[in-house]
This record gives structure tokens, C-alpha cells and sequence, in this order.
């Protein structure tokens, strides 16, 4: 049974699935060098699961361990980063855009910002690419997607029986 305050994620191929059964805490942005790599991005939103909440619906994830105190989980088949986690703790860390519905955890605050990319505050000023007119490559990248969707499925990939 889900409640209202359920969060549910995964990888982009859906080999591994996870499901948080309480509000996440702290929901942020981390700007340090080691987020940076970690998610081959310029930060990393994250937000604390209880860890007595928290449980893995499909899979198992890689470790690496990318501090003495810290691991980081991914999908060892695509490679999702899904998890900061520092064992021992009371909370395992989840990655933002690997839940279901992103946009339904606002980040509260920022860290590690000395280590913020300078350009940050000029996004805004960037010019807007327009939206396409004749979708064709979107269509077509739709039409062969491998991703898995937005929620849970008792079977991945779609189509297999076991």
C-alpha cells in the first residue's frame, strides 16, 4: 500500500528499483567535486530517506566507495547514480531525478557552493532553443525508447516472463 508521502524511483533501464515509505529530508543541491563526477553533472540533487522506510523493490545496486566515509550507489547495468549513502547512518540519501516524480521534491537549499560553477547565475540569460516544429526526431526517439517508465512494473523489460 502507498500512501501520499510514498517516493518511488529507479534507474533508466529499470534493473533496479527502490521505494522511500516517508517524507524525504533535506532535498538539495550538492555543488562538491565529488557530486560533480558522480553524476557527470555540475551538482547533484539529493534528499534523505529513513532508512528503516527505505526499501529496494527491485535489484540490488554497485557500490562504489568514493570516500572513506561515503559509498555511492548506482545501477550496475545503465549505471544510474541512485544512491549517497553513509553506512551506519539513519538516512540513505536518494538522487533526485531518479524518483518517479521529480518535480514533487522541491530542493530547500544548496551545499558546497564554493565549488558552484561561476557561470550559474547567467542560465537564465541563455538563449531558448525553440520547440521543434515537425517532431520527427523526438518521435523517433520515443518510438525506440528503452527507458523504463515512471512507475513500477511487475515485469522489466516489458514483453519478459519472469
Amino acid at each position: 500500500m502507498t500512501t501520499e508521502t510514498d517516493k518511488s524511483g529507479g534507474c533508466q533501464c529499470g534493473a533496479l528499483r527502490y521505494r522511500a515509505g516517508s517524507e524525504l529530508g533535506y532535498p538539495h543541491l550538492c555543488h562538491c567535486r565529488m557530486c560533480q563526477k558522480a553524476a557527470g553533472n555540475y551538482f547533484m540533487p539529493l534528499a534523505a530517506a529513513k532508512r528503516q522506510d527505505f526499501e529496494l523493490t527491485r535489484g540490488a545496486p554497485k557500490w562504489f566507495q568514493s570516500s572513506d566515509l561515503v559509498r555511492r550507489g548506482f545501477c550496475g547495468e545503465c549505471g544510474t547514480p541512485l544512491f549517497y549513502d553513509i553506512p551506519g547512518t539513519d538516512f540513505i540519501n536518494l538522487t533526485l531525478g531518479s524518483l518517479d516524480e521529480p518535480d514533487a521534491v522541491k530542493p530547500v537549499a544548496q551545499s558546497n557552493t564554493g565549488q558552484k560553477m561561476s557561470w550559474f547565475h547567467a542560465l537564465d540569460d541563455l538563449p531558448l532553443e525553440p520547440e521543434p516544429e515537425t517532431p520527427n526526431r523526438e518521435n523517433a526517439i520515443a518510438a525506440s525508447n528503452h527507458q523504463h517508465p515512471d512507475h513500477d512494473t511487475k515485469i522489466w523489460p516489458l514483453g519478459e516472463t519472469s
